[in-house]
């Protein structure tokens, strides 16, 4: 993969980043998540690369870009695997709250999970906790051994867990170890991601959120040298069915990094929507954007924060009418 495709791709995130703030706190989730998916689509019709999407906005009859199997890239170079989520978190941007993020990660052809849109159950961790946790392990147990990998107690430690009715009995069982909890609306990438990055106050992230999302933030964290496993949870015949067509037969194991995204390397890109712990949110002044990206690529190890300035004059197409 040409390491020059890290800044081409950052492009991609800043567009769909700057296009979909606009719609911050004005309660409309569809129209900020359809900016996000033009931006994104518009800028990766100038990326060389042969990309197919094996993440995207849903099947081809379900979205109208960025669908599964659609090509993206200018025909040239590098035949890649691509995962999008134009906008991880609408509800965040049309609430005016924190963590939603432009995302993507590409990988070698054939070396991303098909993840079928579903729920996925989660635990990813930072790199002091890599082989010492495991989706089969009790909550305590896990606590115990992050803990013990970050040496801290366990009541030191923050657990970031989706809100949500589904998830009540295993917050129980967290806040029964002594451990403090960070609640979530929505975004679970943002908190996977967190994990890896000491500044933000994020120990571990439990509970089950979308498996395409899943795969995402295991391409962050193979590139931080973080952790993430996952088990499908399926809700009926059909989506057992749709599993097996995307090569996944046993739907009760635990899929390992290796199982999430393949080889050893790949590209992972965003950009702040609204504020987060990790990166600022988009900021206007007149005809001036202000964004803030993090970009890494597994193969180097290298993990960079950009900070974007962009004239609106020259982007017409992110300016709101």
């Amino acid at each position: 993969m040409e390491r020059s495709l890290t800044m081409e791709l950052v492009r991609v995130v800043e567009a769909a980043a700057l296009a979909s703030a606009r719609w911050m706190g004005r309660g409309d989730k569809d129209s900020a998540d359809d900016a996000a998916t033009q931006a994104m689509r518009d800028v990766f019709d100038t990326i060389p690369m042969r990309g197919s999407v094996v993440i995207g906005e849903g099947e081809m009859d379900e979205a109208p870009m960025l669908y599964i199997g659609e090509k993206l890239g200018n025909g040239y170079g590098t035949r890649l695997d691509v995962a999008v989520d134009p906008l991880e978190g609408t509800n965040i941007v049309a609430n005016g709250e924190w963590n939603a993020l432009a995302v993507l990660a590409v990988a070698d052809q054939g070396n991303l999970l098909h993840a079928p849109d579903m729920y996925m159950d989660k635990i990813a961790v930072g790199p002091e906790s890599v082989g010492k946790v495991s989706l089969d392990f009790t909550v305590l147990q896990n606590l115990q051994a992050v803990a013990e990998a970050k040496r801290k107690n366990i009541d030191d430690l923050v657990v970031a867990i989706l809100k949500r009715e589904r998830h009540e009995k295993l917050i129980q069982e967290i806040r029964d170890t002594g451990a403090r909890i960070k609640l979530m609306q929505d975004g679970d990438v943002a908190a996977a991601i967190n994990t890896a990055f000491e500044d933000t106050g994020v120990d571990i992230l439990l509970g089950s959120g979308g498996a395409p999302e899943g795969v995402l933030a295991a391409v962050a964290l193979k590139c931080l040298g973080g952790e993430l496993q996952g088990r499908l949870l399926p809700q009926n015949e059909e989506e057992i069915e749709r599993c097996k067509k995307m090569g996944i037969d046993d739907v009760n194991r635990v899929l390992l990094m290796d199982d999430l995204v393949k080889g050893d390397d790949c590209i992972f890109a965003a950009t702040g929507v609204t504020d987060g712990e990790l990166l600022k949110g988009v900021r206007y002044q007149g005809d001036v954007g202000y964004t803030q990206s993090v970009v890494m690529r597994a193969k180097s190890g290298t993990v960079r924060f950009i900070d974007g300035k962009h004239s609106l004059k020259k982007k017409p197409d992110l300016v709101i009418k």
